[in-house]
């Protein structure tokens, strides 16, 4: 090798260790050809003790049939590929040292892999680029966690932590459309607290809105996952039950009536009696919230504490 060809060899060797991305080699048997600073300084593992092992031994929870089929892959169309961080966190279990992102625990990484064709034009080496970008994914991940809450936030009742009006429209939606498409029966329980002007009237609004909470509790320890509870406005809730009828949804309807009926109300040590009304459309009624809503104050017409059918009521 000439002076010339040396220099060249050997800034380029400097550069390849000195860049701020992992560079592996691999041979067709997946041994270590070429090891980088980047890899040592990640791995502590240095590149004499890694060339002549398997990138398998190195790594042994390594995926080896997905990172196989990856790279054989590469080979057979003579292309080179890219894994993402939103693909697979990392291929190899880095820690992370950043300080920014300190509270994650693994180096996110984005991977290149090339076919390195020899002089005949055969792929007798692979090489790896291992690119850190826990930056870029964990401020994405805060981003859409933040987005996540926010849109959370919007669609939830703050003092009760139910859904609020507006998704109780989005589950109607819903509700409606499996049953356009699937004939997936569907009720709805409109409730209201008998007499709670007069709670706040002689308990203060604090008391109202303790009595509020509770409530919610029990109604929503009531529901099973496939149903979903929802404020309304004020003292009203709306609970859809599905893949029940009117009779079913008035079943379980009054088992939560009964429930607060028999419960002991708290607030500041003063105990408060609270009872409800409820009324029951099932979907397919024209006016689907209207109907339950006038079946609701069809119950409080009637004397309260009880529940009405809409199908039921009086004409």
């Amino acid at each position: 090798m000439s002076a010339i060809d040396f220099k060249e060899f050997h800034w380029m060797v400097s550069m390849i260790n000195s860049i701020d991305a992992g560079l592996v080699v691999l041979d067709t048997e997946y041994v270590v050809e070429s090891w980088n600073g980047f890899m040592f300084h990640h791995s502590n593992i240095h590149a004499s003790d890694a060339k002549g092992r398997t990138i398998f031994d190195i790594f042994p929870n390594l995926d080896k049939a997905w990172f196989m089929r990856k790279v054989e892959a590469v080979k057979t169309i003579q292309n080179q590929s890219f894994i993402t961080w939103e693909q697979k966190p990392y291929i190899f279990p880095f820690k992370n040292y950043r300080p920014i992102t300190g509270t994650v625990e693994h180096m996110y990484q984005n991977v290149t892999i090339l076919p390195l064709p020899s002089l005949t034009g055969s792929i007798d080496q692979i090489c790896l680029i291992i690119y850190d970008v826990t930056d870029i994914a964990s401020n994405r991940q805060a981003l859409q966690k933040a987005n996540a809450k926010l849109e959370k936030l919007s669609k939830t009742d703050p003092l009760t932590q139910l859904d609020n009006r507006s998704a109780l429209e989005n589950n109607l939606d819903l509700a409606k459309k499996h049953y356009s498409l699937a004939q997936k029966i569907s009720s709805l329980i409109m409730i209201d607290i008998d007499h709670f002007k007069h709670i706040n009237d002689t308990h203060g609004h604090p008391a109202g809105d303790a009595i509020l909470e509770q409530l919610s509790q029990i109604i929503s320890q009531a529901i099973s996952e496939k149903d979903s509870v929802a404020r309304y406005g004020g003292e009203e809730f709306a609970i859809i039950v599905n893949q029940k009828t009117n009779e079913e949804a008035n079943q379980f309807a009054d088992k939560i009536r009964l429930q607060i009926e028999s419960t002991q109300f708290t607030f500041q040590d003063k105990q408060i009696n609270v009872t409800i009304s409820f009324g029951i459309a099932q979907i397919g009624t024209d006016n689907w919230l209207e109907s339950a809503d006038k079946a609701l104050y069809e119950a409080k017409r009637q004397g309260r504490n009880q529940g009405v059918i809409f199908e039921s009521m009086p004409d």
